[in-house]
Parts: C-alpha cells; structure tokens; sequence
C-alpha cells in the first residue's frame, strides 16, 4: 500500500497519496481534494505547490545543488559546452559524438533567417525592445516552417528545437544592430555557436570580430549557467502554454514574455541600472550597503539573495571566476565595474550580509560579464533567453509526452455577490 497523508477538515476526513521524488522531496498528491471535500488550496506564488512532475533539473536551495538530469552544474561548466548541454537537457543524456556533430551541423544549417524575415526588423521602431522583437520573430519564423507546428514525430521535433536554438541568436544579433543601423553580418558556417553569435554581433565589413577563446568559454558558461531552472515563471509559462496543445514556437515565444519582466530575467539589467544610479551620486559604496540594511530605506541591493538558494547560487560561484578572468583580458576601465567590485568585496566581509546568506547571486556577476564583453544593457535579457531556450523546449517536449492536461487553475473570488443590472438612467 502506498504512504498516504490524512487531511481533516471539521467532520471530513481525507486521505490522500505521498509523492516521493528520486531527491526524497515529499509531496501530498491533492488532486482530488475538492471532488472529495469541496474544499481547494490557496498558494499564492505556487511556492509550495508542485505543479508537474519533472527529470530535468534538480535543485536543493538550502544546500547550492544544482544538477541538469543528475550532472552537477559544477561539471558540465568545467567540460561542456553549451550545444552539449542543450542536447543533454532536452533529450536526457550526454550525446554521442555522432550525435553532436550532426546536431551541431543542424544548427549551422539552419542559423540564417530567411530574406523576407530580415525585412521585418525595418518594421519595428529603433527604440523597440529586442525581447519584444525576439518574441514576435519566433513565431514569424514558425510560418516559414507550417509543418513544424503540429509536431508527429522524432524527426521533425529534432528540427523544430534546433531551428528554434540556432536562429534565437540570428535574431538577437540583427535586432541589436538594426536598432543602430548597422549592416547585418550573416552567420559564418565555419564559427561554434558562440563565436558566430560574437561575429553577427560585432563583426563589420572592414573588421572582423574575432572572440578570444576565453571570452568565447565565457559565453558559454553564461549560456550554461542559465540553460534551466526548474519551475521558474518562464518555464512554468512555457508548460502551461504547451499544455493547451500550442506548437513549440509559440510555447517559447511566451516563455520569452515572461522571461522579459524585471524580477526574472530583467534582474541583471537591474544590476547595472543600480551601479549606474550609484555612480551618479558619486557616493562611496559603503554608504549603499549601509543603506540597503536601514529598515527606513526602500533600497534594494541588487543581485544579492536569491528566493530559491539559501546558502549560495552554485551559479554565481562558478561565474564569478570568469568574470574576474574576462575583465583582466578585456582590461576594461570602467567605474561601474569598479563599483560593483567593491559591492561585492564590502558584502562578502559584513556581518549583515553573511548572517542573512545575501551572497551575490548569477544575476550579479552576469550583468557585470555581459558589460564587459560589450552587450548593451537592453541585451541582456535577450542572452538569458537565448541561454533558457534549451529549458524551455525540454519542458515542453515533457509536457507533451507526460500527456498533462490543460493548465487550468481554481481560484478564491473575491468579486461581489450577484447583483442586479441597472439601467442607464437610473445610474446616479
């Protein structure tokens, strides 16, 4: 017989099953809790509520752990790079060379945009923000390919992700230069993902831009670091989308509207915001950690804490190691990084921060690496997406071969009772 949990409200009595995970997390399967009692539950946040069941990604806030299908984040960031960790997170396990050659020469195959799409980026003003670009792109490109949007099988899955992976950075690099008049630079069949993402970005007719391999492995790991999350807001909107039988483009395209608010993916650019404000008042740091511990302040230190890891973001620890290396080898002379550099020294050594684990998080350190490579700050959500892509289409794919229903859930009103309508004239 299966654990059950008994639940008793007033005279009821319910008993439900306990889910265990492979991690041992611990769950009370409820789902027919209000057939059985009339009564639902009320998680604002979805902080306590599991809404799926999932082999992606394990997480363990309390303890920093953060595994893609049971490989620690600390290994894939030493020895993968991102096109092997993608496959990985969407199909289960490390490919084969075979595997990734022929998904790497997918990926080449499919990186230019078809003309006619190039011409949409005229019809988008110059101050239009590139995730509202990247998400109406996404599904234009969909019409180009109307026999992916009813998935059937294997193959045409393999394509789907892939046209979706590769072309996510095509868009990005022409959204940014569009938006300053530059002219487009079409993908170089010879270049790995992140150096032809580099190239479409920066390359001109006159100069080639060429990465400098630890600025490449550095892209890399952002896009690593940042490949999943678990049942993030973005990825939950991606299932919850999915769910309703949506194509896998349009799935994604919303994952990219969610990724775009600023207590998610928006948070590095929130970081560099915050520095800039700082160097504004040309005060000294110290005066904003002392700030940010008044109770009378409404300062917010950014990139600091983080509301699922309660002892450190194994992110931020891995990332803060290149950040340090790519601004030696850039040699960047910039008072913001100069800024966030004593930030970051001032909290790691105060009593304040330490007691309450208010350690640097990803976001940190990834808004300051981004800025050192040259990525303006309206970009940088859009790396994030680029980097989340895999994730998102993992959880989609989940969802379509769990079989899950429909996202569709309850709610407590709290409207008005029924009343009756009034007629116009009789409306004070």
């Amino acid at each position: 017989m299966p654990e059950t949990a008994k639940i008793q409200i007033g005279d009821i009595n319910f008993e439900c099953p306990i889910i265990k995970g492979t991690e041992n997390e611990i769950a009370l399967d409820i789902g027919k809790l209000r057939s059985s009692t009339g009564y639902i539950t009320l998680d604002e946040g979805f902080a306590n509520t599991g809404a799926c069941k999932s082999s992606i990604t394990f997480i363990d806030g309390e303890q920093g752990i953060l595994r893609y299908r049971g490989y620690p984040i600390e290994q894939l960031a030493e020895h993968s790079r991102f096109i092997e960790v993608a496959w990985l997170i969407i199909w289960g396990e490390l490919p084969t060379k075979g595997q990734l050659n022929q998904f790497s020469s997918l990926l080449t195959e499919y990186a230019p945009l078809h003309t006619s799409l190039e011409h949409h980026f005229d019809g988008f003003p110059k101050e239009a923000h590139p995730m509202a670009i990247l998400s109406a792109m996404l599904n234009a490109v969909s019409c180009y390919d109307p026999d992916l949007l009813n998935i059937k099988d294997e193959n045409q899955f393999v394509q789907a992700a892939a046209k979706i992976i590769s072309k996510v950075r095509t868009i990005a690099a022409y959204s940014y230069r569009s938006a300053r008049g530059y002219p487009f630079n079409y993908p170089h069949p010879k270049l790995k993902y992140c150096a032809n993402f580099l190239h479409m970005m920066f390359s001109f007719p006159y100069e080639e831009y060429k990465a400098h391999p630890d600025i490449e492995k550095a892209l890399n790991l952002f896009f690593i670091l940042h490949a999943d999350h678990g049942q993030n807001c973005s990825a939950s909107t991606v299932r919850m989308v999915g769910s309703a039988k949506a194509d896998l483009f349009s799935s994604v395209s919303a994952g990219v509207c969610a990724l775009w608010g600023s207590l998610h993916g928006g948070a590095n650019s929130e970081v560099i915001k915050m520095l800039e404000d700082i160097h504004k008042t040309g005060k000294d740091p110290q005066y904003y950690i002392d700030l940010a511990k008044s109770k009378e302040s409404n300062f917010k230190l950014m990139g600091f804490g983080h509301r699922i890891y309660k002892s450190f973001d194994p992110r931020a620890k891995i990332l803060k190691e290149y950040v340090d290396k790519a601004l030696n080898l850039l040699n960047k002379k910039d008072p913001l990084l100069d800024i966030a550099k004593k930030l970051e020294e001032l909290a790691l050594s105060d009593p304040y921060y330490i007691e309450r684990k208010l350690y640097p998080n990803v976001d940190f350190y990834s808004g300051i690496l981004l800025r050192a490579m040259g990525i303006p700050n309206e970009m940088f959500t859009v790396l994030f997406a680029i980097g989340r892509i895999p994730g998102w289409i993992a959880h989609w794919k989940e969802v379509l071969e769990q079989g899950e229903k429909i996202s569709r859930p309850r709610q407590i009103y709290t409207g008005h009772t029924i009343r009756d309508y009034v007629p116009m004239k009789n409306r004070g």
